[in-house]
């Protein structure tokens, strides 16, 4: 029996060791979509020495997430070699070196290991570049999402490679927030949940795994908590103002629920709501507000007159961003 136990030890240690022989190391990445999100995502690639390619729709698109990735890297380096600006210079210049950009997605995923999607959050829009994308990759390239709220699972059943296919939750600003949610879906093969975990590793990041649940971990508790300040907020409980300062006062939160909301966008958490509430439309945190659902259709994507964006995001970079709450993206 003993020898019987000792030959089922090794041979599962066998199994272990060469399925982990056969994890991929990726080194060549496509990530589409040029905006915030995909340019950050873009650069910590670029600086952990992974070759990478960026793609958009015009090369005028692609021209701004270039500018912006090389303004961010200098701001890395005034933290990073605040004492040699020569080797913060190198850095930059051999950062940049690693990135090239292209409108034609379908001819540079040929020789890449892995793609990440980090377009508009619309399923149907992400199904049509997934499927289309499938013809060309190679068959052992991984594709991920950046999404935070659409299922997995439902664009991974839009390719071929449904083993192959994962989620890379990247929190903005990318380059400062150091978690990544990696998102296994039911037919995520364990290969390739452990190739996105080492590559998340590689980039500099703290990944967390998650299942295919609506928002992942973060968001799924992070958009409730919005939404519930609203409706404290519907029933004439707390001032919009009073809410906040209480949360941040009170829970040591960087930013009140609402001034999350305006930086959000009030479109977007609607629009998140309401895919969650189509999902489980019994379920209590998933609820629409009314108040949020007038304020949209009016037009109105802020709930006061803030100016967030430039402002919050140099906050972030002068002050611990692993404090700030910034999520949704």
């Amino acid at each position: 029996m003993a020898f019987a136990t000792r030959q089922f030890v090794r041979a599962a240690a066998s199994d272990a060791a060469t399925a982990a022989a056969k994890k991929l190391l990726i080194k060549h990445v496509t990530i589409i979509g040029g905006g915030l999100m995909g340019a950050g995502i873009a650069q910590v690639a670029a600086a952990s020495g992974h070759t990478v390619v960026l793609v958009d729709q015009s090369d005028e698109i692609l021209k701004k997430s270039t500018k912006g990735i090389e303004e961010s890297l200098k701001r890395v380096t005034k933290k990073k070699f605040a004492d040699q600006p020569e080797a913060g210079a190198e850095f930059v210049k051999k950062t940049l070196k690693n990135l090239t950009t292209s409108t034609d997605a379908a001819s540079v995923v040929h020789s890449t290991d892995l793609v990440i999607e980090a377009i508009v959050e619309n399923l149907e829009v992400k199904n049509k570049l997934f499927k289309t994308l499938d013809k060309f990759a190679p068959e052992h390239t991984i594709f991920a999402s950046n999404t935070s709220s659409l299922q997995i699972t439902k664009m991974a059943n839009a390719t071929t490679r449904q083993d192959r296919f994962g989620g890379l939750h990247f929190f903005n600003p990318v380059p400062m927030m150091k978690l990544v949610e990696v998102i296994k879906t039911p037919m995520t093969s364990q290969k390739t949940f452990e190739s996105l975990m080492d590559f998340s590793k590689a980039v500099g990041k703290s990944p967390v795994s998650c299942k295919d649940t609506p928002g992942f971990i973060v968001n799924r508790l992070l958009v409730p908590y919005m939404m519930e300040a609203v409706r404290l907020f519907e029933r004439g409980d707390a001032s919009k103002e009073d809410i906040d300062v209480a949360m941040k006062l009170g829970a040591g939160y960087p930013m009140g629920p609402f001034e999350l909301l305006d930086y959000v966008g009030l479109d977007t958490s609607k629009y998140i709501i309401d895919g969650w509430h189509s999902l489980e439309p019994n379920n209590p945190l998933f609820a629409p507000s009314p108040l949020l659902n007038k304020l949209v259709e009016e037009k109105k994507l802020v709930s006061a007159p803030r100016n967030h964006s430039e402002e919050m995001i140099d906050h972030i970079w002068k002050t611990n961003a692993s404090n700030c709450m910034v999520a949704v993206e």
